[in-house]
């Protein structure tokens, strides 16, 4: 092999047939050399000065000509310091989490990417937003547990293993915490979450199964596709990333690995530059924000003067700003501690329970913690339930906490970021044990993905659009067309037109107050009726069912009720008995839960039961 003039863009090092240009940012008066290890030995092989006269302002470069680049791997020695290249696509020497490794012993290093991968037709999904219903997991986090029932546990492969189960749910985006190469030992603890510091652009190594997390992460990303799952990367740049090289990373994950979204941190990238992009506008851009979930948390525990609140966010569509919906995050309570937890309860962090945000806006339903109390349980299962409708019947993009659906617990750690153990992991035993709330949630999905009025293409304007007599949406309190805006109200009915949607009307009625409430409905239309679709006071999504009385219906405490309207056809039928006695009448043709009829389904159900 042997050196000669490369260029100094771009930076990294690239791979071009039987040579490879390396380029890297060295401060002006600092010492630089390229350090080659043939793969296997521990100490470098070659070593190729870049001295700063040969440079361009502060970037070096070289190009080494004859290497076969597969039996090769590098670093830098910049300022008689070992350093790993920013702008290296591949890590290796990483391969167990959480074992320290000692740089200066050339123990990690980066790898010289040049296999070609086989993408076939794979396109990124471009689903829109809408459409999206989205599911928060942590690659290993997600099947770590032992319950998990994968092969490759806490790996890109497990998730691909989880697939079968995602598409059962109903979810068609995954938005994965960190995958990048982040410090996972740092100050004394682990680093579960992967904050901080990182070689953004190369992929996690002890994500992967095999010896290419690589090839894994494309691997996962295929196969989401195939399944019609996008995948979206979170991406905290750290404060000291200039606004450049996070540009350059987006675009490499977008371009090498077909990624169909980013969640970015606004507050250390600049959104305006990020979607004035020309090469990013093919993909989504989202950005954390608590303001639907802090009002839904208050709402769900029955705070006053919320109403106006959750008007707006109900009514709020993602596309505008990227802001996704959702009530619980991995910073913060999981849903089930939501409602079992008053206070944090982080004591195992060694901060002395000083660490994560003091204030949840959550409610324990009575009792601190586990309870084996029927009626406390009772309480926060309903809880749950409210929780959900109140996420997926919200007209932005929803977002699902990876085994909310359930009742996955962190014990009351609100700030797992440390915990790589199984207080941070899913524990899929919940399933297992119980699963009423996960068939509740896959119903709520095919409910609103069947009803065009609860996740229109573009938001709601409170106008008749249509021309139909009837707005796209409307507010109403115990008296129908009259919203109660009083401090103590906690009630609030929401009437969605299906004109120009293809659907049918729907109305939602809130009642988060501890005492029953009756609720005067709104007119269905002309030749129309209104039928129970869904009540989280009973937990289940059955068929829906033709209210006897098309005037008023009573909601429990703390319960919600969504009524869709169909063709009254009661006037050509003959009562039935139990009609004639007050009863209520199934409707056999009206709107429908949608239900997965594919012939795979019976397949699909078992393989989510095994693994």
């Amino acid at each position: 092999m042997k050196k000669t003039s490369g260029r100094p863009q771009p930076f990294g090092a690239v791979v071009e047939g039987n040579s490879v240009n390396f380029a890297v940012h060295v401060p002006k008066g600092k010492s630089c050399a390229l350090l080659l290890y043939r793969i296997g030995k521990e100490t470098p092989e070659q070593i190729f000065d870049m001295p700063e006269e040969e440079g361009i302002g502060e970037v070096r470069f070289l190009k080494i000509e004859d290497i076969e680049a597969k039996s090769y791997e590098y670093n830098y020695q910049i300022g008689g310091k070992v350093c790993i290249d920013p702008y290296v696509k591949e890590i290796t020497g990483r391969h167990v989490f959480g074992k320290a490794r000692d740089l200066s012993e050339h123990q990690v290093r980066g790898r010289l990417v040049c296999q070609e991968y086989n993408w076939g037709d794979d396109r990124r999904l471009h689903l829109p937003w809408d459409e999206v219903v989205g599911y928060s997991l942590h690659v290993r986090g997600f099947t770590k547990h032992s319950s998990s029932r994968v092969k490759h546990k806490g790996t890109y492969q497990g998730v691909i293993e989880k697939i079968p189960y995602l598409k059962e749910l109903g979810v068609n985006q995954i938005q994965c915490m960190p995958v990048y190469e982040f410090e996972e030992c740092e100050r004394g603890k682990i680093n579960y979450w992967g904050y901080g510091p990182a070689y953004y652009f190369a992929p996690k190594e002890t994500y992967a199964a095999g010896e290419s997390a690589v090839r894994e992460l494309k691997d996962m990303v295929r196969e989401c596709h195939k399944a019609g799952i996008e995948v979206v990367l979170e991406m905290p740049f750290t404060e000291n990333v200039s606004v450049y090289t996070v540009m350059e990373c987006l675009r490499y994950y977008m371009l090498e690995y077909h990624i169909d979204g980013f969640v970015v941190n606004p507050y250390n990238v600049p959104w305006e530059f990020l979607t004035e992009d020309p090469l990013l506008k093919d993909v989504k851009l989202m950005r954390k924000d608590d303001a639907f979930q802090n009002v839904m948390r208050r709402f769900l525990k029955g705070d006053e003067n919320m109403v106006n609140d959750v008007v707006w966010a109900l009514r709020h569509h993602s596309a505008s700003d990227g802001k996704c919906n959702y009530i619980a995050a991995h910073t913060g309570f999981t849903l089930w501690d939501l409602v079992s937890y008053d206070g944090k309860h982080n004591d195992a962090n060694g901060e002395n329970n000083t660490d994560g945000p003091d204030y949840n806006y959550s409610w324990n339903c009575g009792i601190e913690g586990p309870s084996r109390k029927r009626v406390v349980t009772e309480l926060r299962r309903n809880q749950v339930r409210n929780a959900f409708f109140l996420l997926l019947m919200a007209q932005g993009t929803p977002c699902i906490l990876a085994g909310d659906e359930f009742y996955n617990s962190q014990r009351g750690n609100n700030n797992v970021y440390c915990q790589d153990n199984e207080t941070g992991w899913v524990d899929w035993s919940r399933l297992k044990t119980d699963d009423t709330l996960f068939r509740y949630v896959k119903g709520l999905i095919a409910f609103r993905k069947v009803h065009p009025c609860l996740h229109r293409k573009e938001e709601l304007k409170g106008l008749d659009q249509t021309a139909c007599g009837m707005p796209d949406v409307s507010y109403h309190g115990e008296n129908a067309w009259q919203i109660q805006n009083e401090v103590s109200s906690r009630q609030l009915g929401v009437l969605y037109s299906g004109s120009g949607t293809g659907g049918s009307d729907c109305f939602a009625a809130y009642n988060m107050h501890w005492v029953p409430h009756a609720y005067a409905l709104p007119s269905p239309g002309k030749g129309k009726a209104w039928c129970m679709a869904v009540c989280t006071a009973d937990g289940n999504l059955e068929q829906p069912e033709l209210l006897e009385n098309q005037k008023e219906i009573v909601l429990r405490e703390r319960s919600i009720a969504l009524l869709v309207s169909v063709k009254d056809e009661r006037k050509n039928e003959k009562p039935s008995g139990r009609q004639a006695k007050g009863g209520k009448k199934p409707v056999q043709a009206a709107v429908q839960i949608e239900k997965e009829t594919d012939a795979s389904d019976e397949k699909t159900e078992k393989e989510r039961k095994g693994s």
